[in-house]
């Protein structure tokens, strides 16, 4: 038996770190939830209010993610508690602190609040190159080649689980009306993958508010989007709609709703106001445990972050464990990838809805993540 299948069924992580800080202070945490055959991986946040239960839950569906996609790593993940003042002292510090782990078989990557420049710093100061390591990648170019190229495959996963379910749920779909809250990386890939596929974005929520029209085209709000994922208000079009209430994202008539921000955006306090009949989670733990529940009991259909949220995770569990074609040429490569994670999406997905549609009163995910654990031992 695997550490992975203790771990799991025993309910707590196989351990936890807290951060005091080598040589600067910084308080944070790193929970290894499941080890397989010694190996971890997982993102690291970056935010004020990030708590240990939170890295917990989140290192909890790394190992679910990855055992979804079958792929023979356990989950992690690791949570630094600030605002972002004296950024790169703070991550300069992380590095130092978690090197032990980065030298073991612990990888971590990026989440909330660390951009691909912020884990370049943390790596460089650990001294950490994953091809340098203790059971290290047999890759012919640095980290930064084989993954920056790859940024949009959490994009598309959501996207392809969002497809899948409006095709498992309504056959042919025709065109839908997308509601997207959290403008970044992911959700700009998302609102590029959809609108491609003949679908409607209606509604896009920032930090600063949400905004809304009759179809709001991907490409020209990218354009006024920074790399904050903040929209330029001053230089929108006349017939958008601007609000600056919170959660005005909840209020736009919609069909589906992608949730690509905010921890438990969506909760028990506003989950009534939910319009959408399909809702996505793109980024992770976006919606309450009594926000789930209310919607089962209103029929909305949730796809989860372990079964949407997957891409960035699977791109970097691919080549930890040796499986993607590294000869490949570059687009070759990413193609592969983003076909490789699109596959595994599309098939959690329907399953997961089928799973649902015959136990209707039960959350069909543990029925799921049991199924393809069996599949991949």
């Amino acid at each position: 038996m695997s550490v992975q299948d203790e771990g799991l069924e025993a309910g707590e992580p196989a351990f936890t770190v807290s951060l005091n800080g080598s040589g600067g202070p910084l308080k944070g945490w790193v929970v290894v939830d499941t080890l397989v055959d010694s190996l971890a991986m997982g993102g690291t946040r970056m935010t004020p209010d990030v708590t240990e239960e939170e890295v917990r839950a989140l290192a909890r569906g790394m190992t679910h993610k990855l055992t979804l996609v079958g792929l023979p790593i356990g989950g992690a993940k690791a949570g630094i508690v600030s605002d972002g003042t004296a950024r790169e002292e703070t991550l300069r510090t992380f590095g130092r602190t978690v090197a032990p782990l980065l030298h073991g078989g612990l990888h971590l990557g990026c989440d909330l609040g660390v951009t691909p420049a912020d884990r370049a710093v943390f790596f460089a100061e650990a001294g950490y190159d994953p091809r340098r390591k203790n059971r290290a990648v047999d890759m012919p170019y640095d980290w930064r080649t084989y993954y920056e190229p790859l940024v949009d495959c959490t994009g598309h996963g959501v996207g392809v689980a969002a497809l899948a379910a409006l095709e498992q749920l309504h056959g042919a779909t025709g065109s839908r009306r997308v509601v997207i809250q959290g403008f970044g990386t992911v959700g700009r890939a998302v609102a590029r993958f959809l609108e491609a596929r003949g679908h409607r974005i209606v509604g896009v929520a920032d930090i600063e508010g949400t905004i809304s029209a009759e179809r709001l085209p991907a490409d020209d709000l990218i354009a006024l989007t920074d790399s904050f994922g903040r929209i330029d208000r001053s230089r929108l079009p006349q017939e958008v709609t601007v609000s600056q209430e919170p959660e005005a994202w909840l209020d736009v008539d919609a069909d589906v709703l992608v949730l690509a921000a905010n921890h438990n955006a969506v909760n028990s306090a506003n989950v009534h106001r939910l319009r959408a009949g399909l809702v996505v989670e793109g980024g992770n733990i976006t919606v309450s445990p009594e926000a789930k529940l209310k919607m089962a009991v209103a029929g909305t259909t949730l796809v989860p972050d372990v079964v949407a949220n997957v891409g960035g995770a699977a791109a970097a569990g691919l080549a930890l464990a040796r499986i993607v074609p590294f000869e490949l040429p570059g687009d070759a490569r990413k193609d592969w990838v983003f076909d490789w994670v699109a596959t595994r999406v599309r098939n959690n997905t329907r399953d997961l809805l089928e799973i649902a549609a015959e136990r209707p009163q039960s959350d069909p995910l543990p029925t799921l993540v049991s199924a393809r654990r069996k599949e991949h031992r």
